[in-house]
């Protein structure tokens, strides 16, 4: 039966996110019922092309790519895939009417991955930025709201400030990881050797305004979601205040993260935070 099917590659999705990242893992669980599951399924899909870019040394990264984005294509079209994880995510494409342009634009910034690895202007690392985070906030925007386009239409711009704010704080957390094992430089003009504390602060300035006005958003989203999204941006705010407190030399050198315990006491916080409504 395909209800069986069906079940199996959410399952798959839900494990890809456990696997991948505690802290969205985390954020996730702290969705409601009616909407956790999307995300999972959105998750495992954008986790997959990521992996392809960015991991599979060995392989031939462009091929896989080309046969991950032809199996999507025929997913999204035939709505199954006997890939569980784009079987999961046609569901979710297709019950939340999500504009095949996010999809479009996500796979094209996944594709520069291959082959592009610095971005000199800030109009391309903008277009990169949009593609690599800022659809992916509108996708699970299109769940937060559960279709609805007048609400969407009034949160996307916050959506997408917080899926670039999430996006270049882990830029600035990856920095010597992306330089040098996979040779990409995605600030312009700012590579690893070039890092220093000026350079530092004006990166975590703009990153403190994105999050300043994807804050005014996660206060309008519906409650199904709020506090879910809210976690996230406590623990991503948490990691940009590890950043701003490294030197830029450190940076350089190693890669920073909040331990598990901590995630977990931010966690106790911040549903505080969320039921005096402090947020």
């Amino acid at each position: 039966m395909k209800s069986i099917f069906d079940n199996v590659s959410r399952t798959c999705s839900k494990m890809v996110t456990n696997a991948y990242s505690t802290s969205f893992s985390l954020a996730t669980k702290m969705l409601s019922d009616s909407i956790r599951q999307d995300i999972y399924n959105i998750y495992g899909f954008v986790r997959f092309a990521d992996e392809i870019v960015d991991s599979f040394y060995d392989y031939d990264k462009e091929n896989l790519f080309n046969k991950f984005e032809h199996d999507l294509k025929l997913a999204l079209e035939d709505k199954i895939s006997l890939n569980p994880i784009l079987n999961a995510f046609q569901d979710t494409f297709h019950t939340y009417q999500i504009d095949e342009h996010l999809v479009d634009s996500f796979m094209k910034s996944m594709r520069l991955d291959l082959y592009k690895n610095n971005y000199l202007t800030q109009q391309e690392f903008k277009a990169y930025i949009y593609g690599s985070a800022d659809v992916v906030g509108l996708m699970c925007l299109k769940v937060f709201v559960k279709g609805n386009n007048d609400k969407y239409e009034e949160l996307k711009d916050s959506a997408m400030r917080l899926g670039s704010a999430f996006q270049k704080v882990n830029f600035l957390r990856d920095l010597k990881a992306d330089f040098e094992d996979l040779n990409r430089s995605y600030f312009p003009n700012t590579d690893l050797s070039q890092l220093n504390e000026v350079s530092k602060k004006a990166i975590i300035a703009e990153i403190e305004e994105d999050f300043a006005q994807g804050l005014k958003g996660i206060k309008k989203l519906p409650l199904e979601a709020r506090f879910g999204v809210f976690m996230a941006y406590r623990y991503y705010n948490k990691l940009l205040d590890k950043l701003k407190k490294t030197p830029a030399v450190q940076i350089k050198s190693t890669r920073i993260r909040v331990a598990n315990y901590k995630k977990f006491e931010l966690l106790t916080r911040s549903y505080v935070k969320y039921q005096l409504n402090l947020i």
